[in-house]
């Protein structure tokens, strides 16, 4: 495979292109953590986030005190469905934009480094 193989889109078998480069997703791993970080947190949130030129689609986790994870899960059904699985709101990240306590979360994780 190229380098440049991992960054194309993929396509159906009818040509119509799908969500995110082409990179395989461990679904299994992906949804473990996923529900792992939603059993040990308070009120998780689920963000879906689109596809880029260089990362698929993917799901991001917000807990009550902005603590967040992230995971690529290869298509928007499959991010709608890990969180109805979980059983946590989901919603459209291009539709809400990120919660202000993730910005808080991400800012006071940068002072406690040092940076």
């Amino acid at each position: 495979m190229g380098l440049l193989n991992r960054f194309r889109r993929k396509t159906s078998g009818d040509g119509r292109r799908t969500d995110g480069p082409a990179m395989g997703v461990d679904h299994a791993a992906v949804r473990d953590h996923l529900r792992s970080f939603a059993e040990t947190r308070r009120g998780v949130e689920a963000f879906v986030e689109p596809a880029t030129n260089v990362s698929a689609e993917s799901l991001i986790l917000i807990a009550t005190d902005g603590e967040w994870t992230r995971r690529a899960v290869g298509s928007r059904k499959t991010a709608f469905d890990l969180a109805k699985a979980l059983e946590i709101p989901v919603y459209d990240v291009l539709l809400t934009g990120y919660p202000s306590r993730m910005r808080q979360w991400n800012s006071q994780q940068r002072r406690r480094e040092g940076r």
